[in-house]
């Protein structure tokens, strides 16, 4: 089973792949889709639906459609709002191209994933990286940000689908 893992931004969004085998789980690619500063919004999401298209395509190559894209849901902080919105347009273009492939969807809240890698809803972005450092057995943290958050979102939809569904 393979589950894709994104976390959405505007400039940066980042992905993994995992492949689950029982309960192991192994990361097998990861990276970022970068749009383009300074080209309109229309371009930068049309950038981020492709390469989400081509991540995709790149899985069913291998001969290995993903069970489910897990991505993170839409936050909105107070102080940051424009944030918020700008990530609700790149989540858009990321869903549109999942959606298009007919690949199943779930979305996660921060808390969320937190409190499924760490036990806690107000872990620290550090001891998330380091759950998801041993869970995947990585020699390092995983790097950029983006990255590291997408196999948590991966990681944590690998455990979600444990709980319901134990045979996993």
């Amino acid at each position: 089973m393979l589950i894709v893992g994104v976390d959405p931004g505007l400039n940066t969004t980042g992905y993994a792949v995992l492949a689950c085998h029982g309960r192991t789980l192994a990361l097998r690619e990861a990276g970022v889709i970068r749009s383009t500063k300074g080209s309109s919004l229309a371009t930068r999401l049309t950038e981020i639906g492709r390469g989400i298209r081509e991540i995709l395509a790149d899985c069913a190559a291998d001969g290995h459609e993903p069970h489910a894209i897990a991505i993170e849901q839409v936050f909105s902080h107070t102080s940051f709002p424009k944030t918020a919105i700008l990530m609700a347009h790149a989540r858009g273009a990321i869903l549109f191209a999942a959606s298009e492939a007919g690949i199943p969807i779930v979305h996660y809240m921060p808390r969320q994933i937190k409190s499924l890698l760490t036990g806690s809803g107000k872990a620290s972005k550090e001891q998330v990286q380091r759950a998801v450092q041993m869970e995947l057995g990585l020699a390092a943290i995983l790097e950029p940000n983006d990255v590291a958050d997408a196999a948590a979102i991966a990681v944590c939809h690998a455990f979600a689908s444990r709980i319901t569904n134990p045979i996993l």
